[in-house]
């Protein structure tokens, strides 16, 4: 006499069997910008193994290789394959460097984002009453400051306080901290939006009834009902840290020119467009256009998947 056991699916036969995966067999687009930006993310965070020079290293810095032409160009040096910037420095180089810095920003600001907002939705959304209104008077007040004012302002106090070497130094967590500062209502708005209209469902009445306290009943069963916005929106939100990074660079309000990100590499090259050296400035530009765009192309795919009403069944 034969006994058969309900094996439960394993995670990873759920996902083949779900209709993200089936959406994401589908999408030539999405696969491709996955792809791109996989490649992008690995090639950056390993720069000290694929980069041939490290441009922290003055030792390793020719000022009189400078500015010079990539390989398809006459003139060009085989050592410098994307050629040189008005430093001297292999343009390859800093830009795999750079681009982990740009990366880095992005998602240190977007962490930062998410358990700012994510935790004033939540509280506003479920307790309600004053700490709704104060919580989202303070999200309308924090909008009606840009990012680029918000760092103008920290960072004039924190020059005047702590100095420009200071600031220089450690630059990447003053924009992380700018850039989060000065977006977390995008995920405060949403999240309280998706608690309101999961609280007075009945497994928060099931919760409340068996003496669960608010904030477990918010983390541990209204929060995980919330997650699809999320992650719609921090792919959106990576994306606009990264162009907000490269926007106050490129105006002298971010990364500084000897601590290359995508941003301060199109700035520092900016000036030398004119003079014939086109590549300092274009070939930083492309990459961020290419990493911003498949970003946003797969936060449009993932925003299409995970809306309720595309789903076909």
């Amino acid at each position: 006499m034969s006994t058969t056991t309900n094996v439960p699916p394993s995670r990873w036969e759920r996902l083949r069997d779900s209709y993200m995966w089936y959406s994401f067999k589908r999408d030539r687009t999405a696969q491709l910008c996955l792809a791109v930006f996989i490649c992008m993310v690995i090639a950056a965070f390993a720069s000290p193994l694929l980069a041939p020079t490290n441009p922290y290293d003055l030792s390793q810095i020719d000022i009189m290789s400078s500015e010079l032409p990539p390989f398809w160009i006459d003139g060009a040096d085989e050592r410098y394959a994307l050629g040189t910037d008005a430093q001297g420095r292999d343009l390859w180089s800093i830009v795999l460097y750079g681009t982990r810095v740009s990366l880095l920003i992005g998602f240190g600001a977007v962490i930062l984002q998410a358990l700012l907002g994510v935790t004033f939705g939540l509280m506003a959304g479920y307790l309600g009453g004053r700490v709704d209104t104060i919580l989202m008077r303070l999200a309308d007040i924090q909008l009606s400051f840009s990012t680029l004012m918000v760092a103008i302002v920290v960072g004039a106090l924190v020059k005047a306080t702590m100095g420009s070497a200071f600031y220089s130094q450690y630059a990447v967590m003053m924009l992380i901290l700018i850039i989060g500062l000065a977006e977390w209502p995008q995920y405060a708005r949403t999240v309280r939006a998706s608690v309101l209209a999961e609280k007075n469902k009945e497994y928060v009445d099931a919760a409340r009834v068996m003496g669960l306290r608010s904030k477990r009943i918010m983390f541990r069963h209204v929060l995980p009902n919330t997650m699809s916005p999320i992650f719609v929106i921090s792919t959106v939100q990576i994306a606009n840290a990264i162009i907000s990074e490269a926007a106050l660079s490129f105006l002298g309000l971010g990364m500084p020119e000897t601590h290359p990100s995508l941003g301060s590499l199109i700035k520092s090259g900016f000036d030398y467009i004119q003079s014939g050296s086109w590549w300092i400035t274009l070939i930083p530009g492309a990459v961020l256009v290419v990493l911003v765009l498949s970003i946003n192309l797969l936060g449009d795919w993932l925003r299409d998947v995970m809306n309720p009403r595309l789903y076909k069944g």
